[in-house]
């Protein structure tokens, strides 16, 4: 497998909400693309609970119960990045992903404070959960990534500098199981090969399978 070898990296900024799975797959394959070419990803905090909140009155009951709930991580994130700096996200996201979808362990208080000290973080952070506090910065984060590519998508997004200094951004790719190796660099050319086309918008197909997190590291 080549390796990242580039002195200056280039930097791709992802914004995630910690209780997408798809997000999740994504970010793993991310973590793959980090050694086989020069990026490094930058990570934020998007939310599913802000983007759906205009529709929330045509969303499903379990749906909308499922995104009054997807306040909490996001929140705790963010008074993460606030106290601690923008550095620790990259760590407490994988804390959190892997009790989420590899242990499936609840979302509430007890996982997140556990998740929180585990990265060495103070348990305590995971008070933000149930509070406002930081809800203006989330707010700001989350319309910095879909800012960039559109209300009509979901999580994740990335975004890249282009060849001629504006950023190429886009949503996905929604892959699984996440490619490893030069499987991994291969995708993340042709992300970035189609992405940066003047005029391109979408390529999708039906999913038939759901995220298949035996073959991410934990």
């Amino acid at each position: 497998m080549a390796e990242n070898t580039a002195a200056e990296p280039v930097t791709a900024d992802f914004w995630f909400d910690p209780l997408c799975p798809w997000a999740w797959m994504t970010s793993r394959w991310m973590l793959e693309v980090e050694k086989v070419r020069p990026v490094r990803v930058r990570w934020h905090v998007m939310s599913l609970a802000v983007l759906n909140e205009p529709k929330m009155d045509e969303l499903p009951e379990e749906y909308r119960e499922g995104l009054r709930n997807a306040w909490g991580p996001v929140r705790v994130c963010v008074a993460a990045e606030q106290e601690h700096g923008g550095e620790v996200l990259g760590s407490l996201y994988t804390a959190l992903g892997v009790r989420f979808h590899h242990r499936k362990l609840p979302q509430n208080r007890g996982t997140i404070a556990d998740a929180l000290t585990s990265v060495g973080l103070p348990a305590e952070l995971a008070d933000a959960a149930n509070s406002d506090r930081y809800d203006v910065r989330l707010r700001a984060s989350h319309k910095e990534g879909i800012d960039l590519v559109g209300q009509d998508v979901g999580t994740p997004v990335i975004a890249v500098p282009g060849a001629d200094g504006r950023q190429i951004a886009f949503f996905g790719p929604v892959v699984t199981p996440a490619p490893k190796g030069e499987a991994a660099a291969r995708l993340w050319d042709g992300t970035l090969m189609v992405a940066s086309t003047p005029g391109f918008y979408e390529i999708k197909r039906t999913r038939d399978v759901g995220p298949q997190f035996d073959d991410v590291e934990d």
